[in-house]
């Protein structure tokens, strides 16, 4: 074969390459084509979704999202599940008007890969009139017993261990007058979370959906008791405003240099005496 020839048909090779390549690098990455099943969307929506939606059962602090696959374009679909924080940062108008529906309660983004989102669609696309996933995280709920919010309190602030050895709430939050300084600044500050959740907190409680959370309570979950103590307790936070502790620290701090400034005095009030003296003593008789 001449070197012409052989030029020419790598040529036609590389150009054949590039066709073949290119359709899927133009693909954005919410659009990738998903080796995963419907049914392992069943097992993501129900560790990181259904905390906050059902499909056929009813709202909780999200939408119910039975038939949304047929009522939301897919491409819009799969790119606010994987990136509902820039969709919305956008402005995007139907993003948008969900927010303000849902009490401005925004979805967080749960970390999903491209193929993770398209299984999830599959799975919604497929659900009947209710979900597995669903039904499970509402019995939980429905069969938590009757919290004591004087324990969920307790449970909250880390006073009382929890069972499975999981971190305590106050690390990373504030509910009302819990803890003398609050809580860590992590996470958003609790005290009204049950106005804005409603009956999705139950849910939420169950299932520990937000990607910061999940991985420790995974391993470390919460026991249904400790559940309905903790959700009593947030439900008697819901009338309350959250509380601004910055006076308490100022107040105490001060307090703080007082009594170090106190201390200092009394250890040292006869050096300083004994350094005066001879110094008056001296100005008086030079």
């Amino acid at each position: 074969m001449s070197p012409r020839a052989r030029s020419f048909r790598d040529r036609a090779l590389c150009l054949c390459l590039a066709l073949l390549i290119a359709p899927s690098l133009a693909l954005p990455a919410w659009a990738a084509p998903s080796a995963q099943s419907a049914g392992d969307g069943a097992a993501i929506f129900r560790q990181s979704c259904s905390g906050c939606h059902t499909v056929g059962g009813g709202r909780l602090s999200g939408p119910d999202l039975k038939d949304v696959t047929a009522q939301r374009d897919p491409a819009w679909l799969a790119r606010f599940i994987s990136e509902p924080d820039k969709v919305l940062a956008e402005g995007e108008p139907i993003a948008t008007g969900l927010l303000k529906e849902y009490g401005n309660l925004a979805m967080p983004s749960m970390g999903l890969s491209p193929e993770e989102v398209q299984a999830v669609i599959r799975y919604l696309d497929s659900a009947g009139s209710g979900s597995a996933a669903t039904a499970a995280a509402q019995e939980v709920a429905a069969a938590l017993p009757d919290g004591d919010p004087g324990r969920g309190e307790a449970l909250f602030a880390g006073t009382v261990h929890l069972e499975n050895r999981g971190t305590p709430c106050l690390g990373c939050h504030s509910a009302g007058k819990t803890g003398l300084l609050g809580g860590g600044v992590l996470g958003p500050d609790l005290t009204q979370v049950a106005g804005r959740y409603g009956t999705g907190l139950q849910a939420a409680l169950a299932g520990i959906p937000w990607p910061t959370m999940a991985p420790i309570y995974s391993r470390h979950p919460l026991t249904p008791a400790e559940q309905a103590d903790l959700l009593a307790f947030l439900q008697t936070m819901s009338g309350q405003q959250p509380v601004d502790r910055e006076w308490a620290v100022l107040g105490l701090s001060l307090a703080g240099l007082a009594a170090a400034l106190g201390v200092i005095g009394f250890v040292w009030r006869r050096r300083l005496r004994g350094v005066r003296r001879p110094m008056v003593e001296r100005a008086r008789n030079p």
